[in-house]
């Protein structure tokens, strides 16, 4: 009995804490103007970062560097968006700790959320010259994007003559309203994107330690996330610590790795609804697959904008299998079902096992060429495996490679949830469609094995309960069948039949990200 209660509690902790997390994110939502509100200082106290004045005395030296130090602290510049942030980090890494939730992903990712949230001055407060000062001193070092003239010509116009000092807040609403009076006369050859492009670039200010700052460590490593670098490495750590020898011995069972992918284009076609773009859309929709990797490799390339809302709600449901699966499963299957026994698969030669990564990869790329970054170092890293002369190469790839790839990945990610650049309504929509993606998937997989036995005679039945594993979080949902299937007989095991479509999953998700962006990324 004491295991069952632990169980409930468990379970009961983890629902209060996601709905906990959600209520937050409602909050958020509805005022994003609050949450950009200072935590410890009023806004009509604001602190500006003093230039040193070379005629002033060592006393007002010393006071203006400590009106600095005290503008750049943590405690001057935190917003409710940072806490929020931060307590969703604990709540990752109490998950993580607690109760075992994908440990090596929830640490990385909820640390990197507290780096990410560490508040620091981002902003300067300007008068007319020294916007000006600043913009030229951008273009001295190559770091503006804005045309230089015409980025200085529109800080004359903003400030009109008056003499003033303004935030970056405060510069963007000045602006918004003389744009919408016509009171501001923008710079031949620029629009109001680009205007608003130019003021951030004006008055943001670049210490080189935020993720989104050029020039700064975080920004460095974020590199190999923004541009699809991370994901096709961590595939080529899966495929040299994968066994395929369950697919080859059953490959009726890829279909239902296949069937799961039904939640990656219904809830493309759910975001399409909610007003989100193609591209958008098919970014959201592969969350379905509960394969971060993928999601992050595919947002990159069709919603950059987005990748961090998507990266982090694929990684938090691969965390929930073990939460999420069990009562679809359960609701969708019958007693009889639950106790199929299936016959134990064949024994696979070596040559079989050879043999299949190169015919799968010459299959899938030549349907998807797309997903060749993913689909190649994925059979490439089994290749490495099976071939049995590379040990040491397939020994770094599925050890110190993906543990490397797994830890930047991991902080950077994390990190990418800065609370100014998340916290959005757009992200909380990404969480509720990622929800729903996964269970559509989920429940794909297990009708797909019920309308399967139906043509199948006695013995050669498949047990509904592997049909969860059609989603890639491997080898946890392959593990949920197991336990699930134990659980009203001990003496079945389905681990090794259902990491048939666990796999077949992973292929299928990189499959369906290139078929998305074949349609969409032209």
């Amino acid at each position: 009995m004491k295991p069952k209660q632990n169980t409930i509690r468990r379970k009961s902790i983890v629902i209060l804490a996601l709905v906990a997390v959600l209520f937050v994110l409602h909050a958020l939502v509805t005022s994003n103007a609050a949450m950009a509100e200072r935590v410890f200082t009023d806004n009509a106290t604001e602190i500006a970062v003093t230039p040193v004045n070379e005629e002033s005395t060592i006393g007002q030296d010393f006071a203006d560097g400590l009106y600095n130090f005290i503008a750049f602290t943590g405690f001057k510049n935190a917003t409710r968006g940072n806490i929020i942030m931060i307590l969703v980090a604990f709540v990752f890494i109490f998950l993580a700790i607690k109760y075992d939730f994908e440990p090596m992903l929830l640490i990385p990712i909820g640390t990197g959320i507290i780096i990410g949230n560490i508040p620091f001055l981002q902003t300067y407060t300007f008068g007319l010259n020294d916007a000006l000062s600043h913009l030229q001193e951008l273009a001295d070092q190559g770091l503006l994007q804005s045309n230089l003239q015409e980025a200085q010509a529109l800080m004359v116009s903003l400030f009109s003559g008056e003499n003033i000092k303004l935030e970056l807040d405060e510069a963007i609403s000045r602006f918004n309203e003389m744009f919408a009076s016509g009171s501001i006369v923008l710079p031949e050859g620029m629009n109001e994107t680009g205007a608003l492009a130019a003021i951030n670039e004006a008055f943001k200010l670049n210490i080189q330690t935020g993720i989104y700052q050029q020039g700064s460590v975080l920004n460095y490593l974020y590199f190999g996330v923004r541009q699809g670098i991370y994901p096709p490495l961590i595939f080529l750590g899966i495929g040299a610590m994968t066994d395929f020898s369950s697919l080859i011995s059953q490959p009726r069972l890829m279909i239902i790795g296949a069937a799961a992918q039904i939640g990656v284009f219904l809830t493309f076609i759910g975001a399409l609804y909610l007003g989100f773009d193609f591209k958008e859309a098919g970014a959201i929709g592969i969350i379905g697959g509960a394969d971060g990797p993928t999601a992050i490799f595919l947002s990159s390339k069709m919603a950059p904008h987005l990748l961090g809302p998507i990266a982090i709600a694929a990684y938090s449901y691969m965390a929930l299998v073990p939460l999420i699966q069990p009562p679809i499963m359960r609701l969708l299957t019958t007693q009889k079902e639950r106790v199929i026994h299936m016959k134990a698969p064949r024994a696979v030669s070596k040559t079989e096992k050879v043999c299949f990564p190169i015919v799968g990869l010459l299959l899938t790329t030549f349907i998807s060429p797309s997903a060749l970054p993913l689909l190649g170092m994925l059979f490439f890293g089994n290749l490495l495996k099976e071939s049995g002369v590379t040990k040491r190469l397939a020994n770094t790839a599925s050890n110190a490679l993906i543990d490397i790839v797994t830890i930047l990945l991991g902080v950077t990610v994390g990190a990418s949830t800065q609370a100014d650049v998340f916290l959005t309504k757009e992200s909380l929509l990404i969480f509720g469609l990622g929800a729903l993606s996964f269970m559509i998937a989920t429940t794909g997989g297990i009708l797909c094995v019920k309308f399967m036995n139906l043509f199948l005679k006695e013995g050669d039945k498949i047990n509904p309960l592997i049909g969860n594993a059609g989603v890639s979080a491997v080898p946890d949902s392959a593990r949920v069948s197991q336990v699930e299937g134990q659980k009203y007989d001990p003496s079945n095991h389905l681990l090794m039949h259902a990491m048939a479509p666990n796999v077949a999953g992973v292929i299928g998700s990189a499959v369906a990200a290139g078929v998305l962006m074949s349609f969409f990324m032209l």
